[in-house]
């Protein structure tokens, strides 16, 4: 076959698609120890808490990803719905604050 436009090129994608599943596992496994090395460096002492492996700390990862960003599911961005609700609901939140700042009881 002769592909007129070279920059699509079967092999040219493919050799993408492997360095793009190699560079999201690097990251993975990067990630994974850097969560386990700042545990086991600040825990232990601060808090008394015990050391953690490798896995534990990609539970932490994955459980903080549910807890923070609200489940598995994420998108990546956010409809426009929920921007105006996360802001009324910050507005209604520093009125409140702004208002019992100035009532004295």
């Amino acid at each position: 076959m002769f592909y007129h436009n070279r920059k699509f090129h079967p092999l040219r994608i493919g050799l993408w698609v492997i360095l793009g599943i190699v560079a999201a596992a690097a990251f993975a496994l990067v990630l994974g120890l850097v969560v386990m090395l700042l545990w086991n460096w600040l825990m232990p002492q601060l808090f008394g808490l015990s050391v953690i492996g490798y896995w534990q700390a990609w539970g932490l990862v994955l459980l903080s990803h549910i807890l923070f960003k609200g489940g598995l599911h994420h998108t990546g961005h956010d409809d426009k719905d929920t921007y105006h609700h996360r802001n009324e609901w910050r507005e209604k939140f520093r009125q409140r604050f702004e208002d019992a700042e100035h009532d004295p009881q």
